[in-house]
Formats: C-alpha cells, structure tokens, sequence
C-alpha cells in the first residue's frame, strides 16, 4: 500500500463501503469524498460525511498507518484543525481515535485491485499496463487523447513563454531558436539551439541575401570552421565568417557537434546548410507562419534544398556523388510538429487568439503519424494512431505518465484499476 493509492481509493470510493463504521464504531456514511488537494494541506477538502445522526462538513487525512499523523506532526498544525475523518490503512494508533473520528480500510479493499496496481508498478513491459490495454474502451481512449494532447501543448506553450522571458517577448527570435534546434534533431539540438541564441536575428536579417554569408555564421559559430581547407568554398566561408565574428563580437558557442552513427542525409553540416536556405529565403518567417492557413502552403514554404555546393558533399573538403540536399517531407512534418504548431499555439494561448490556437491543431490533424520508438511500440500494442494528434499524445502518455509509473493519474490506468474490482 502507498499513501497515493490509498487516496485514489478514497477518491474514487473502491472499498466496501457497506454497513461502514469507524474504528470507535459509529456509524459512517461518505456523502461526498472531497476534493483532492494537490497542495500543502489535507488530502482531501470541503467533504462531507454523516456520523450516526450528526452531518459533518470539512476535510479529511489519509495515512498509510495511524500513527503517521504524529510523525508528520499534523497534532500541532492549525491548517489540520478541521479534520472531519482520519482515513488509515491500518490503525496502528488507537488512542487518536478518541479524538479523531477514523476510519481503517485495510479488511475493505479488493485484493484484485491490489493485486493490479502492484502488477502495474512492477511491470517491465513497454508500458505497464502492455497485456491488458484491450480492457479498454474506445471512448476512453478518446477523451483521454484529447486531454494528453491540450496537456503537451499547454506544457510547450509555459516553456516558450520561459524562453520568452529571456529575449524581451520577441517572437521571431524565440522562433528561430526553437527552429535552430529542430534542424539539429536530437543528438546535436542542444549545440543548434546554443549557436542560434548567439546570433540575433536582427543580425542574420542584414545578410540574409548573401547564403555565403548565412552559412559561414552557422557554421563558423558551431565551430565548423576552424579546420584548414583545400577546397575555395570552405576557405571562402572561414574568411567571411573571421571578418564577421569581428564585426558584431560574436562569442562561438564551443559545444560538440556530433556526426557518428547518422545517416549522411541528417549531418549537421547538411542541416546547417538547410537552415541558412530557409533563413535567405524567408524574412519575418514566423509572421508569415502566422499568415498561413493551409498545411499545403506551409509545406511549400518549407521546401527547400541546400546551395549547390552541398550537391556534391555532406561534409566539406570530401566530395560525394551528386545528390540535391532537399528538405525531405519527412523533415518538414517533423518542423511543423514540433516546432511550428508549438510556437504557434503558444502564440494564440497567450495573445488569447483562439483561433490561432484551433489552427495549430487541425494542421496536427491533417498530418500523418510520427514514426519513432515510442508510435513504433504503441503499434504493436495495438493502439490506434491515425495522425499527428494521435503520436503526440502517445508520446505524453508515455514519458509523462507510463515512464513515470503515474497509473493513478491516467484514465487508461484508472479505468484499468476500475475493471479489477
């Protein structure tokens, strides 16, 4: 038993509550539970229960044994004055009885739902609740799709709002870091976002029709450039990049840049060069996003292929067979979900644009699923995931519920707990 499952059981009322007496032997009926407080106070408040005859409104504590009530020092603090019900496991404390009218459910819970709940905390599975997810009703799944969705979203939008704090509210730079740092997918996204926080972008404004020298500040600020070169293009950069370093005291940001175990396409340098082409294509991007309307046009934005020295390399001074460095369509979904929608409905949910918040949404519905080890493993759950909405709240579920063993708050688990009574 934990203090948290025993209050999901008081919560939700899974005990025999028949013929209920308290431990002093009055009878006791739990008109109204409370209201779980997640705060500093009783776990439970402005309940309401009846004593024998007598009808009581306050609030209530919950301990695993009797006991724990001295040990948390509840005795002498005030904001446990009104304590109407002392709901224990076991009560290892008779004496407070006298004083406390309390209440022991260690004879009055299923075992089963014991049983399930010890299974789900001791499972090593994908997810803990893997074997029996077929228990669990489609409407279920639905609602509780939504709600993991707006949870992402809502928990993207507080930290675009802390970067916020960092750059005066200025949208378009906020941008261009989170950009910065989805072109570095995961393994270099710390070192992208790093170099994009040390270029303005009012700096990157004022070269933006010269690619030569977008590219030479990207690379030369991930310290890409400080190799010695044969090829003129590199050197050519590396000259550029020295005098512009120069000029606006650019400080490189001397974090690694990782190309071991990727594919050639997803080098940084690919990606760096992909970023300067839509940096020199597209002024004011992020207000032009919010423009958009169709997820069509926002992919046409998005397309985009590296200059054409890239043809020929994915890293400099080694040429390869010629390929175009296009932005795939996997890339520009992987931008729009990650980046674009987030900024986008942070944007509304702080301007109090609704609509703004409504589009970033249905383009997530319009666009197919993620495909990564998290949807992967949901398939073969058998769990339904027909479009970016769907991956995204699997994903929440996964990393902010399942990996954290927080059953009690999801309603797959919940409604899992439920079943096992």
């Amino acid at each position: 038993m934990t203090e948290r499952l025993l209050q999901f059981i008081w919560q939700f009322q899974y005990f025999n509550n028949k013929e209920l007496h308290l431990d002093s032997g009055e009878s006791l009926q739990a008109i109204f539970p409370g209201l779980h407080n997640l705060h500093q106070g009783p776990d439970f408040l402005e309940a309401k229960i009846k004593i024998d005859n007598t009808i009581l409104a306050g609030n209530i504590e919950l301990h695993i044994q009797a006991s724990d009530w001295y040990k948390h020092a509840h005795d002498g603090d005030k904001n446990y004055n009104n304590i109407i019900l002392h709901v224990v496991w076991n009560n290892d404390e008779p004496k407070l009885a006298k004083n406390i009218p309390t209440l022991s459910l260690d004879n009055r819970v299923s075992k089963f739902l014991l049983s399930r709940y010890d299974e789900l905390m001791r499972s090593s599975l994908f997810v803990p609740c893997e074997k029996i997810l077929s228990q669990v009703k489609e409407i279920v799944w639905a609602s509780w799709n939504q709600r993991l969705l707006a949870e992402r979203l809502q928990r993207k939008s507080k930290d675009v709002e802390d970067h916020l704090g960092l750059n005066n509210q200025h949208w378009e730079e906020i941008f261009w870091w989170m950009l910065a740092k989805n072109f570095g997918i995961k393994v270099n996204a710390e070192t992208f976002e790093a170099m994009a926080k040390s270029i303005p972008v009012n700096i990157l404004a004022k070269h933006k029709n010269q690619i030569h020298q977008l590219e030479a500040l990207l690379f030369g600020q991930c310290g890409l450039l400080e190799s010695v070169f044969s090829e003129s293009y590199p050197v050519m950069l590396q000259k550029e990049y020295r005098f512009l370093k120069n000029k606006y005291s650019l400080k490189p940001i001397h974090m690694p840049v990782h190309f071991l175990r990727m594919r050639p396409g997803n080098f940084p340098t690919v990606r760096l060069a992909q970023l300067a082409m839509l940096v020199q294509q597209s002024s004011h991007l992020f207000s032009k996003i919010k423009e958009v309307q169709s997820i069509s046009e926002l992919k046409k934005m998005l397309s985009l292929a590296a200059n054409d020295y890239w043809n020929e390399h994915y890293v400099f001074d080694e040429p390869s067979a010629s390929k175009k460095k296009i932005l795939g369509n996997q890339m520009i979904e992987n931008i729009i979900i990650n980046t674009i929608v987030p900024v986008l409905f942070a944007y509304g949910h702080l301007n109090k644009e609704t609509a703004t918040k409504e589009k970033a949404i249905k383009w997530l519905d319009e666009l197919p699923p993620e495909k990564n080890n998290i949807t992967v493993q949901w398939a073969q759950a058998g769990v339904s995931n027909k479009n970016a909405s769907d991956s995204q709240s699997l994903i929440e579920l996964k990393t902010q519920y399942c990996d954290q063993r927080k059953c009690l708050e999801c309603a797959i688990g919940n409604s899992l707990m439920k079943n096992s009574l």
